[in-house]
């Protein structure tokens, strides 16, 4: 099998004999290692021989496909919700100082 497609991180691909579609993470040229990560999330590492024997072709981004940083985004989203939420508390305790500043001061006017 001649290698006719070199490897390219972010470049997805689909191993014909395997019948897998599996995307390139990282081309690391010195130490000749290819990482790559199938659609079930599996991260393999394979060196540049066992590419020179696979049987790949190009392939678009799977449909829905979520990859691995999916959860650190959600994560970060996550805690933003959770920021906004601490500001809201902050503004009201903010106000609720202000009220009582206020009642104070009526009262000293009172005497």
């Amino acid at each position: 099998m001649g290698r006719e497609y070199d490897p390219v991180a972010g470049q997805w691909y689909r191993d014909l004999d395997a019948d897998e579609t599996f995307q390139v993470l990282s081309v690391d040229e010195d130490q000749e290692l290819i990482e790559i990560q199938h659609l079930d999330g599996e991260i393999e590492e394979i060196d540049v021989d066992a590419w020179a024997e696979m049987d790949v072709e190009l392939s678009e981004e799977p449909e829905g496909w979520s990859g691995s940083s999916a959860p650190a985004e959600e994560e970060e989203e996550d805690e933003e919700e959770d920021d906004d939420e601490d500001d809201d508390w902050d503004e009201d305790e903010d106000d609720d100082d202000w009220d009582d500043d206020e009642d104070d001061e009526r009262d000293r006017d009172d005497y």
